[in-house]
């Protein structure tokens, strides 16, 4: 295993992908970012129903490693995005619930990576920014997640001042689902992964598939992928046990 790659740990039917580079902030190299795509690529290929994105040391992810960035060519900078892009992808892509467990201050790509996730709960010393906007690299990528969690005017707030942001403004503005005292940072993981992840795996995977697939379209055309999807997901045996179960007025047995 090559030095500060992620570390991937399976309790029970849940997997932890810990960023492991701390003397590095996190920072998402490239040679990370590959890393973390493998982890989280191969985590989605098991029958494992959750992922959490964790982090060790002082800071969650400082963003990109700018000893990538500095005097390269814009084909290799841009080949650096693609990846960390495929990355935040992924994320979404995989059939799991993935819920980032933020512990510490998270900026520019690493803020990304929170937004990028399905859930995220963060300890109250945790902080978020997209700092470019007060430096000379704007956080252009980073934004087109941050901006679909918190709205325009916020969006713009974050990415033009470049300023931090603690972990209850991150709460109210919708980029993180909870906030808790640090102690109890890992208690409120397995909670709200606990209640994220019951049910059906088969309609959990393909909820969270539309989900995405909706959420960014016109209403209209958002009703059309809902409908078709819904109407076919109906004939799944885990639909099919859950409504016979509430019928029946019996606890469900779901068959995956």
């Amino acid at each position: 295993m090559s030095e500060g790659a992620p570390r991937v740990e399976r309790d029970g039917d849940v997997v932890t992908v810990t960023m492991c580079r701390p003397a590095r902030r996190n920072a998402l190299s490239r040679e990370h970012l590959a890393q973390l795509l493998e982890a989280v690529t191969g985590v989605g290929g098991t029958d494992a129903v959750g992922i959490v994105l964790a982090a060790e040391g002082p800071v969650f992810s400082a963003g990109h490693d700018f000893a990538d960035v500095a005097g390269r060519p814009v084909a290799e900078v841009r080949s650096l995005l693609a990846l960390c892009t495929e990355l935040m992808q992924t994320l979404q892509a995989v059939p799991q619930v993935v819920l980032a467990r933020v512990h510490a201050l998270a900026t520019a790509a690493g803020c990304q990576l929170v937004a990028s996730c399905d859930l995220a709960v963060a300890a109250e010393s945790a902080g978020f920014a997209a700092p470019g906007g007060k430096g000379g690299w704007f956080c252009h990528t980073p934004m087109v997640a941050v901006a679909r969690n918190v709205g325009r005017k916020r969006a713009m707030e974050l990415a033009l001042t470049g300023d931090v942001i603690d972990a209850r403004t991150a709460l109210e503005w919708g980029l993180v689902n909870r906030v808790v005292p640090d102690g109890e940072l890992d208690a409120a993981v397995a909670d709200l992964m606990g209640r994220a992840t019951r049910g059906s795996r088969a309609s959990k995977a393909w909820g969270k598939s539309t989900m995405y697939a909706q959420l960014d379209r016109p209403e209209r055309d958002a009703y059309d992928v809902a409908v078709e999807v819904m109407a076919a997901a109906s004939q799944l045996d885990g639909a099919r046990e859950g409504m016979a179960a509430f019928l029946e007025k019996r606890p469900p047995v779901w068959p995956d």
